[in-house]
């Protein structure tokens, strides 16, 4: 069976795809978390005229926005979408020098961690790379995230946003002690606060005091853009 479907592989000839075709072809590859197809399809796009802003918002976070909503309904799990990550990085390594030629501002900055106690970390990554895709630049600060980490990090990269991921119930209050200490340190108003994970809910997020709660990491990347977006025009 393997022989035929290494066959069937070889029929797709991505140079020989039109763009739509392509596009299309690309979803598939990264949904299926290969690599090298990402890296050829990325390349060809680009040899074809696409700019590298096109090629990443259409192909590689549209892609990605498909992977992502999967992973939320279940229909994905943690290792294929590691996998599509993995694929989609690929695509980036080759957009990253082009789109700092073109002297591309990130379209803002977030630090991103998990909480105190927490070592989940999957939900966390999709959103960094998520965010990544729709022009941010993201500082994540990993897992078991204190008050302090979280605080020196804001320090040093002064970000627009600030993002908490938990996993577990017994974790999600301590979004509270670091927005409590914020509010404590007169900056809370300083920063874009999204928070995240699968226990939680909107309820909880007003709870928290955060500015926005997001279900999965297509949502994340559409709300920290549009919050950044507002604001800097808001303060222009």
């Amino acid at each position: 069976m393997s022989d035929s479907n290494e066959e069937y592989e070889e029929d797709i000839i991505l140079a020989d795809l039109s763009d739509e075709e392509l596009v299309e072809q690309m979803f598939d590859d990264l949904y299926d978390g290969l690599k090298e197809e990402i890296e050829e399809g990325t390349n060809i796009l680009l040899s074809r005229g696409w700019s590298a802003e096109k090629v990443l918002n259409e192909a590689l976070v549209a892609g990605m926005t498909i992977v992502g909503i999967d992973f939320r309904d279940g229909i994905l799990f943690v290792p294929e979408v590691l996998m599509a990550a993995n694929a989609m990085k690929g695509g980036m390594a080759i957009l990253k020098p082009l789109l700092a030629e073109t002297g591309a501002k990130p379209v803002g900055t977030m630090v991103i961690g998990t909480v105190k106690g927490d070592i989940h970390d999957i939900g966390k990554n999709l959103v960094g790379m998520m965010l990544e895709g729709a022009g941010f630049e993201v500082f994540d600060i990993g897992i078991n995230s204190s008050v302090e980490d979280f605080f020196a990090a804001m320090e040093k990269h002064k970000p627009d946003v600030l993002g908490m991921s938990a996993l577990l119930t017994t974790t999600m209050p301590y979004m509270k002690v670091v927005i409590d200490e914020m509010v404590n340190k007169g900056i809370r108003d300083d920063y874009i606060v999204l928070v995240g994970g699968a226990p939680l809910n909107e309820e909880f997020g007003e709870y928290v005091g955060a500015d926005r709660y997001c279900r999965d990491s297509a949502e994340a990347a559409a709300v920290a853009v549009a919050m950044v977006t507002e604001r800097r025009q808001s303060s222009a």
